[in-house]
């Protein structure tokens, strides 16, 4: 089946087994190629089947979708006609990591920082409006990238725009890091609430008569931000909201997507995901798996440069206790995992907000 498809076309021609076929055959593909070149593995297990939804509903070039970052972007390269490539991923003169507007038609923007996919889609969405154009706008950004404040700067234009934007939320509840900040906590304490919980409690036994809408009640407990609540944070921002639904499920994701691409407003459609998706071993360490090397690779036989940092912040921090560490969501790749430990109280994660770290420590050195 993969093997006979060469743009975003071809799976247009396919009905729901046969697209179901193909999401198993990219599964294993990505298995073997990434483990082979190195790259992101686990965030793209996570998201072949709402690539394969997005192209089957949507029209790219026509259509914009613009992923966050672009890490995540692998299946939408394979059906966009790059499978052929995919051995040359990250090597010089061969096919990004991220998206990349001259490698392809079909990548509307490029990427490789978190948190700019709302405020693009939304420039593209409203000079599709100015020029009467009738494509459609898409952003797919991850929970993780939205803790960071363009995010919301953007979030906060999009909904005072009434422009024809769809916003996608991937939330795996995995970033590279645990997420942090009010805005994370905000949306845990949503589904904390007394309507939530006795709607919980009532649904209970009717689910686990429904073996596989119980497992997927039991996925959405911890994300379900909002569902059931008359008022949300993006409805408050002046978006329609919709979901959480499983973003796994390819028949209902591709209902929902073919039902809001006929709306023109701000909307947004929470996917719920698994990081990892399909390899139980990324599964159970998304983490780890988040980037991976190349199977050749002897590098894991040297040490990091982020574990030599990680060991001389904890040796200066010994004898220094005015020196902090300030991370942007990015804990383990920064070496920081055992400073965090040993000095909680000098450590600091923002999330994703790298203005605010830098400036947040230039208010820390003024008084130090």
């Amino acid at each position: 089946m993969l093997n006979s498809i060469h743009s975003p076309a071809d799976i247009k021609q396919l009905d729901l087994s046969e697209l179901q076929s193909l999401a198993d055959e990219i599964h294993q593909f990505l298995i073997s190629s990434v483990e082979k070149t190195g790259g992101h593995l686990a965030s793209n297990l996570g998201t072949v089947e709402m690539s394969i939804a997005l192209h089957y509903v949507f029209d790219t070039p026509k259509d914009s979708i613009v992923f966050d970052v672009g890490h995540q972007a692998y299946t939408h390269k394979i059906l966009t006609g790059r499978k052929d490539k995919m051995h040359t991923l990250r090597q010089k003169n061969g096919l990004s990591g991220f998206t990349k507007r001259q490698e392809s038609e079909h990548d509307s923007f490029g990427a490789g920082h978190s948190s700019t996919s709302i405020s693009a889609a939304l420039g593209i969405a409203i000079a599709n409006g100015i020029n009467h154009s009738n494509g459609k706008s898409i952003a797919v950004i991850g929970d993780g990238a939205l803790t960071g404040g363009m995010s919301f700067e953007a979030l906060n234009h999009a909904g005072d725009s009434e422009t024809d934007l769809l916003i996608i939320l991937n939330d795996n509840d995995m970033s590279i890091s645990k997420n942090v900040g009010a805005m994370n906590k905000y949306l845990t304490k949503l589904i904390s609430g007394k309507m939530y919980s006795t709607m919980k409690n009532k649904s209970l036994s009717f689910l686990e008569k429904m073996p596989r809408m119980h497992e997927f009640a039991k996925r959405s407990e911890e994300h379900l931000k909002g569902m059931v609540l008359p008022s949300t944070l993006f409805e408050e921002l002046g978006l329609e909201y919709y979901g959480p639904i499983d973003g796994h499920d390819l028949p209902t994701l591709i209902k929902t997507l073919k039902n809001l691409k006929a709306q023109n407003k701000p909307r947004l459609l929470h996917l719920i995901t698994k990081k990892g998706y399909g390899l139980d071993r990324a599964e159970n360490d998304p983490c780890k798996f988040h980037g991976i090397a190349p199977a050749s690779d002897d590098s894991s036989t040297l040490d990091s440069y982020s574990n030599v940092f990680g060991r001389w912040l904890i040796n200066t921090a010994s004898n220094n206790k005015d020196l902090i560490a300030i991370t942007p969501a990015m804990c383990t790749g920064s070496g920081m995992s055992k400073f965090e430990q040993k000095f909680p109280d000098q450590y600091f994660d923002v999330g994703i907000a790298e203005q605010h770290a830098i400036t947040f420590a230039g208010g820390w050195q003024h008084k130090v």
